[in-house]
Protein backbone atom coordinates (compact mmCIF):
# COMPACT_ATOMS: atom_id res chain seq x y z
CA UNK A 1 0.00 0.00 0.00
CA UNK A 2 1.67 3.25 -1.00
CA UNK A 3 0.61 6.76 1.15
CA UNK A 4 1.71 9.93 0.60
CA UNK A 5 1.25 13.31 1.82
CA UNK A 6 1.68 16.51 -0.93
CA UNK A 7 1.59 20.62 -0.36
CA UNK A 8 0.20 21.08 -3.69
CA UNK A 9 -0.21 25.05 -3.32
CA UNK A 10 -3.47 24.92 -5.19
CA UNK A 11 -4.68 21.81 -6.37
CA UNK A 12 -6.44 23.71 -9.15
CA UNK A 13 -3.23 24.97 -10.27
CA UNK A 14 -1.71 21.72 -9.92
CA UNK A 15 -4.47 19.39 -11.26
CA UNK A 16 -2.56 17.95 -14.08
CA UNK A 17 0.50 16.97 -12.57
CA UNK A 18 -1.36 15.77 -9.70
CA UNK A 19 -3.13 13.49 -11.78
CA UNK A 20 -0.49 12.34 -13.88
CA UNK A 21 1.67 11.72 -10.54
CA UNK A 22 -1.11 9.24 -9.21
CA UNK A 23 -1.25 7.37 -12.14
CA UNK A 24 2.69 7.05 -12.48
CA UNK A 25 3.32 6.50 -9.00
CA UNK A 26 -0.14 4.28 -7.98
CA UNK A 27 -0.48 5.87 -4.69
CA UNK A 28 -3.17 4.49 -3.08
CA UNK A 29 -3.88 7.21 -0.65
CA UNK A 30 -2.66 10.93 -1.17
CA UNK A 31 -3.05 13.06 2.00
CA UNK A 32 -3.31 16.87 0.49
CA UNK A 33 -2.70 20.35 1.81
CA UNK A 34 -3.63 23.62 0.32
CA UNK A 35 -5.95 23.09 -1.69
CA UNK A 36 -6.86 26.96 -2.09
CA UNK A 37 -10.37 26.07 -3.74
CA UNK A 38 -13.78 25.91 -1.86
CA UNK A 39 -15.04 22.55 -1.80
CA UNK A 40 -17.54 22.36 -4.44
CA UNK A 41 -14.49 23.70 -6.71
CA UNK A 42 -12.59 20.28 -5.59
CA UNK A 43 -12.26 18.05 -8.91
CA UNK A 44 -14.06 14.83 -7.83
CA UNK A 45 -14.88 14.22 -11.07
CA UNK A 46 -11.15 14.20 -12.84
CA UNK A 47 -10.14 12.30 -9.46
CA UNK A 48 -13.42 9.59 -9.70
CA UNK A 49 -12.25 9.03 -13.01
CA UNK A 50 -9.13 7.49 -11.80
CA UNK A 51 -10.96 5.65 -9.15
CA UNK A 52 -10.59 7.79 -6.45
CA UNK A 53 -12.64 9.11 -4.15
CA UNK A 54 -11.87 12.34 -2.08
CA UNK A 55 -12.67 13.88 1.88
CA UNK A 56 -11.96 17.28 1.89
CA UNK A 57 -12.28 20.17 4.17
CA UNK A 58 -12.03 23.29 2.13
CA UNK A 59 -13.65 26.93 2.23
CA UNK A 60 -12.30 29.59 -0.08
CA UNK A 61 -8.82 30.58 -1.70
CA UNK A 62 -6.95 29.91 1.55
CA UNK A 63 -5.40 26.62 3.44
CA UNK A 64 -7.95 23.53 2.56
CA UNK A 65 -6.59 19.89 2.92
CA UNK A 66 -8.23 16.84 1.53
CA UNK A 67 -7.41 12.74 1.69
CA UNK A 68 -7.72 11.07 -1.64
CA UNK A 69 -7.78 7.57 -2.01
CA UNK A 70 -8.67 4.78 -4.21
CA UNK A 71 -8.90 1.90 -1.09
CA UNK A 72 -11.97 2.76 0.44
CA UNK A 73 -12.81 5.85 2.12
CA UNK A 74 -14.90 5.86 5.64
CA UNK A 75 -15.31 7.11 9.36
CA UNK A 76 -14.41 10.72 7.89
CA UNK A 77 -13.49 13.67 10.06
CA UNK A 78 -13.68 17.20 8.73
CA UNK A 79 -11.66 19.86 10.99
CA UNK A 80 -10.12 19.69 14.38
CA UNK A 81 -11.89 18.59 17.14
CA UNK A 82 -11.50 20.87 19.72
CA UNK A 83 -9.29 23.07 17.62
CA UNK A 84 -8.87 26.87 18.34
CA UNK A 85 -9.88 29.16 16.07
CA UNK A 86 -8.61 32.50 14.30
CA UNK A 87 -10.16 35.89 13.69
CA UNK A 88 -13.24 34.19 14.70
CA UNK A 89 -13.09 30.65 12.75
CA UNK A 90 -11.98 27.48 12.69
CA UNK A 91 -9.40 27.28 9.58
CA UNK A 92 -9.55 24.11 7.51
CA UNK A 93 -6.19 21.82 8.54
CA UNK A 94 -7.75 19.28 9.04
CA UNK A 95 -9.23 16.08 7.78
CA UNK A 96 -9.31 12.59 9.07
CA UNK A 97 -10.41 9.07 7.18
CA UNK A 98 -10.31 5.44 7.57
CA UNK A 99 -8.77 4.36 3.83
CA UNK A 100 -8.69 0.56 3.75
CA UNK A 101 -6.68 -1.32 6.78
CA UNK A 102 -5.02 2.56 7.41
CA UNK A 103 -6.58 5.49 9.05
CA UNK A 104 -4.67 8.93 8.76
CA UNK A 105 -5.07 12.48 9.12
CA UNK A 106 -4.06 15.27 6.43
CA UNK A 107 -2.95 17.94 8.25
CA UNK A 108 -1.85 21.63 7.12
CA UNK A 109 -0.48 23.27 10.53
CA UNK A 110 -0.51 26.87 10.80
CA UNK A 111 2.43 29.08 9.45
CA UNK A 112 2.63 30.63 12.64
CA UNK A 113 4.20 34.00 10.70
CA UNK A 114 6.33 35.49 13.16
CA UNK A 115 7.54 35.21 16.78
CA UNK A 116 5.28 37.06 19.20
CA UNK A 117 2.03 37.04 16.27
CA UNK A 118 -0.49 36.13 17.31
CA UNK A 119 -0.86 33.59 14.76
CA UNK A 120 2.13 31.94 16.31
CA UNK A 121 0.47 31.52 19.43
CA UNK A 122 -2.64 30.25 17.24
CA UNK A 123 -0.18 27.49 16.09
CA UNK A 124 1.11 26.02 19.31
CA UNK A 125 -2.37 25.55 20.24
CA UNK A 126 -3.93 24.08 17.13
CA UNK A 127 -0.45 21.77 17.85
CA UNK A 128 -2.19 20.98 21.21
CA UNK A 129 -5.43 20.38 19.91
CA UNK A 130 -3.72 17.82 17.08
CA UNK A 131 -2.60 15.75 19.93
CA UNK A 132 -5.33 15.64 22.14
CA UNK A 133 -7.64 14.80 18.54
CA UNK A 134 -5.40 12.02 17.68
CA UNK A 135 -4.26 10.75 21.27
CA UNK A 136 -6.84 7.47 20.84
CA UNK A 137 -5.71 6.11 17.25
CA UNK A 138 -1.86 6.89 18.53
CA UNK A 139 -2.37 4.10 21.23
CA UNK A 140 -4.53 1.66 18.92
CA UNK A 141 -3.57 -1.42 17.16
CA UNK A 142 -4.46 -0.21 14.00
CA UNK A 143 -2.17 1.44 11.50
CA UNK A 144 -2.55 5.16 11.78
CA UNK A 145 -0.56 8.31 10.90
CA UNK A 146 -0.88 12.12 10.44
CA UNK A 147 0.72 13.16 7.75
CA UNK A 148 1.15 16.87 5.52
CA UNK A 149 2.70 20.37 6.25
CA UNK A 150 3.29 20.47 9.94
CA UNK A 151 5.48 24.09 8.98
CA UNK A 152 8.24 22.78 11.89
CA UNK A 153 11.55 21.82 11.00
CA UNK A 154 12.26 19.03 13.28
CA UNK A 155 15.74 19.57 14.06
CA UNK A 156 18.81 22.03 12.85
CA UNK A 157 19.63 19.24 10.07
CA UNK A 158 16.25 19.95 8.66
CA UNK A 159 16.97 23.42 7.07
CA UNK A 160 19.54 24.45 4.91
CA UNK A 161 21.32 26.84 7.09
CA UNK A 162 20.47 27.18 10.51
CA UNK A 163 21.99 30.65 10.77
CA UNK A 164 19.69 31.86 8.14
CA UNK A 165 16.43 30.93 10.24
CA UNK A 166 17.83 32.19 13.65
CA UNK A 167 14.66 34.17 15.23
CA UNK A 168 12.39 33.12 12.56
CA UNK A 169 9.02 30.69 12.89
CA UNK A 170 9.88 26.87 11.89
CA UNK A 171 12.53 26.58 13.95
CA UNK A 172 12.13 28.02 17.40
CA UNK A 173 12.24 26.03 20.66
CA UNK A 174 8.41 26.10 21.43
CA UNK A 175 7.57 24.68 17.81
CA UNK A 176 10.32 21.90 18.36
CA UNK A 177 8.37 20.88 21.41
CA UNK A 178 5.02 20.95 20.25
CA UNK A 179 6.50 18.82 17.55
CA UNK A 180 8.16 17.00 20.03
CA UNK A 181 4.28 16.08 22.39
CA UNK A 182 2.57 14.98 19.05
CA UNK A 183 5.59 11.95 19.21
CA UNK A 184 5.05 11.59 22.79
CA UNK A 185 1.25 10.86 22.37
CA UNK A 186 2.72 7.36 20.02
CA UNK A 187 3.91 8.63 17.06
CA UNK A 188 7.19 8.37 15.02
CA UNK A 189 9.05 10.04 12.22
CA UNK A 190 8.82 7.25 9.74
CA UNK A 191 11.05 8.84 7.16
CA UNK A 192 14.58 7.78 7.86
CA UNK A 193 17.24 9.48 7.29
CA UNK A 194 19.37 9.85 5.27
CA UNK A 195 17.27 8.87 2.53
CA UNK A 196 18.73 9.14 -1.39
CA UNK A 197 19.76 12.60 -0.62
CA UNK A 198 22.24 13.64 2.09
CA UNK A 199 19.35 16.35 3.37
CA UNK A 200 15.75 15.14 2.17
CA UNK A 201 13.84 18.20 2.18
CA UNK A 202 10.36 19.04 1.01
CA UNK A 203 9.84 22.63 0.45
CA UNK A 204 12.46 25.69 -1.42
CA UNK A 205 10.81 28.65 -1.91
CA UNK A 206 10.07 29.88 -4.98
CA UNK A 207 12.68 32.73 -5.17
CA UNK A 208 16.53 32.85 -5.43
CA UNK A 209 17.47 30.25 -7.18
CA UNK A 210 16.23 28.05 -3.75
CA UNK A 211 15.63 24.79 -5.49
CA UNK A 212 18.59 24.35 -7.73
CA UNK A 213 20.69 25.44 -4.58
CA UNK A 214 18.94 22.81 -2.37
CA UNK A 215 18.55 25.94 0.14
CA UNK A 216 15.48 24.16 1.43
CA UNK A 217 13.63 22.79 4.50
CA UNK A 218 12.13 19.40 5.78
CA UNK A 219 8.46 20.45 7.19
CA UNK A 220 6.19 17.54 4.89
CA UNK A 221 6.31 14.59 7.81
CA UNK A 222 4.93 11.63 8.13
CA UNK A 223 4.29 10.54 11.89
CA UNK A 224 2.76 7.04 12.48
CA UNK A 225 1.81 5.29 15.35
CA UNK A 226 4.24 1.55 16.32
CA UNK A 227 2.00 -0.27 13.59
CA UNK A 228 2.31 1.87 11.09
CA UNK A 229 5.67 2.21 11.56
CA UNK A 230 6.14 -1.52 12.12
CA UNK A 231 4.83 -1.63 8.04
CA UNK A 232 7.11 0.53 6.55
CA UNK A 233 9.12 -1.12 3.60
CA UNK A 234 10.24 2.02 1.84
CA UNK A 235 10.00 5.67 2.64
CA UNK A 236 11.03 8.97 0.11
CA UNK A 237 10.65 12.42 -0.69
CA UNK A 238 10.14 12.34 -4.40
CA UNK A 239 12.32 15.71 -4.84
CA UNK A 240 11.90 14.79 -9.19
CA UNK A 241 7.87 15.70 -8.94
CA UNK A 242 9.72 19.79 -7.28
CA UNK A 243 11.37 20.28 -10.97
CA UNK A 244 9.76 21.94 -14.07
CA UNK A 245 6.77 24.05 -14.97
CA UNK A 246 3.74 24.13 -12.77
CA UNK A 247 5.50 22.62 -9.41
CA UNK A 248 4.56 23.09 -6.41
CA UNK A 249 7.39 24.69 -4.02
CA UNK A 250 6.81 21.32 -2.26
CA UNK A 251 7.83 18.02 -3.18
CA UNK A 252 5.43 14.93 -2.15
CA UNK A 253 6.74 12.33 0.65
CA UNK A 254 6.10 8.68 -0.34
CA UNK A 255 5.73 5.83 1.99
CA UNK A 256 5.27 1.99 1.34
CA UNK A 257 3.75 -0.06 3.90
CA UNK A 258 3.55 -3.71 4.08
CA UNK A 259 -0.13 -4.04 5.50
Amino acid sequence: MRIATWNVNSITARLPRLLAWLERTGTDVLCVQETKCAADAFPYEPLRELGYEAAVNATGRWNGVAVISRVGLESCTTGLPGGPEYDGAQEPRAVCATCGPVRVWSVYVPNGREIGHPHYDYKLLWFEALRAAVAEDAAGPRPFAVLGDFNVAPTDEDVWDPAVFEGLTHVTPKEREALAALREAGLSDVVPRPLKYDRPYTYWDYRELSFPKNKGMRIDLVYGNAPFAEAVGDAYVDREERKGKGASDHAPVVVDLDV
